[in-house]
């Protein structure tokens, strides 16, 4: 049977007309300049093929660009974050320190507060138990992190570490119903015990008298009593008193200062190094040898 293909002319006359023809272009447009139009034509069809296949690599290009800005956009937020929190860190106490100002101007003889070491983390996840408030942060062991560490935010205190990993930890924050942390007044400098309620916003005064000195708006910061949370450290604010005398103590509830429910970046301190105690000089012998 007959194909398309053993029709006309032989694949070798073909080949020769080709050939021909190509040569018979090629005079015509180098020597007559014979197609100079059709050129500029053909140019401008092609212009839109040549544009979209230029497309993808041009997107990529813009895309590294973007995404280089975008890393570097990053990385400045991520400096800036961590350098905003250990600004806030300082700044927690400086009320404090104003407040003691005249209270310790008559100690200047007295070991100065040394400056503790600082570590920046981020939270990694939030317990689901509804009646457990704790997160995990992305540092552990390998890090330095140790049992009854503190925890801070840019606003005050948020609680401590009660379990370490190797590469991660578990924060107790101070509104779990089984944390307390010594707090005092600063207004007045009375001392109280702050539990958690199980409530992110309250925490409440234990076992406070209705004689005691305590009113919405008293801020509460750390003691420093316990030996784990250093002192000067915003914890709460005190935001309801009832004193009912059909009850033996007071009930006041605070609010943490600390943005329990929306942490991001946290501050991890270290103790303090111990200082050491000035040397008491001999007793002069009063007697005369």
């Amino acid at each position: 049977m007959d194909t398309i293909f053993t029709r006309g002319p032989s694949l070798n006359n073909r080949l020769a007309l080709a050939l021909v023809l190509s040569v018979l272009l090629v005079f015509v447009d180098h020597k007559l300049d014979g197609f100079k139009s059709t050129r500029v034509y053909l140019n401008s069809l092609m212009s839109p093929i040549q544009y979209l296949a230029n497309l993808p690599g041009l997107l990529l290009s813009e895309s590294a660009q973007r995404l280089t800005s975008h890393e570097d956009l990053l990385a400045e937020n991520a400096q800036l974050t961590n350098q905003l929190l250990l600004m806030s860190e300082k700044l927690q106490q400086f009320e404090v320190l104003e407040k003691e100002n005249t209270q310790l101007r008559e100690l200047l003889s007295a070991p100065v507060r040394t400056e503790s070491r600082k570590m920046v983390a981020e939270l990694m996840a939030v317990d689901k138990n509804p009646y457990s408030q704790q997160v995990v942060i992305n540092k552990g062991a390998i890090d330095g992190v140790y049992l009854s560490q503190p925890v801070l935010d840019e606003k005050g205190i948020i609680g401590q570490v009660m379990e370490v990993g190797s590469t991660n930890s578990r924060v107790l924050l101070i509104a779990d119903v089984t944390h307390a942390i010594p707090v005092r007044s600063l207004r007045n400098n009375i001392r109280f015990i702050a539990t958690g309620s199980g409530v992110l916003s309250e925490l409440y005064l234990e076992h406070v008298p209705h004689s005691v000195d305590v009113k919405e708006g008293d801020v509460l910061i750390s003691s420093g009593l316990g030996k784990i949370f250093p002192e000067g450290y915003p914890v709460a604010t005190v935001t309801s008193v009832i004193r009912d005398e059909s009850r033996p103590f007071a009930r006041i509830i605070a609010q943490p200062m600390a943005n329990l429910d929306r942490l991001k970046y946290l501050l991890l301190l270290w103790a303090e190094p111990e200082a050491s105690l000035p040397a008491i000089p001999e007793e002069e012998n009063s007697n005369d040898s």
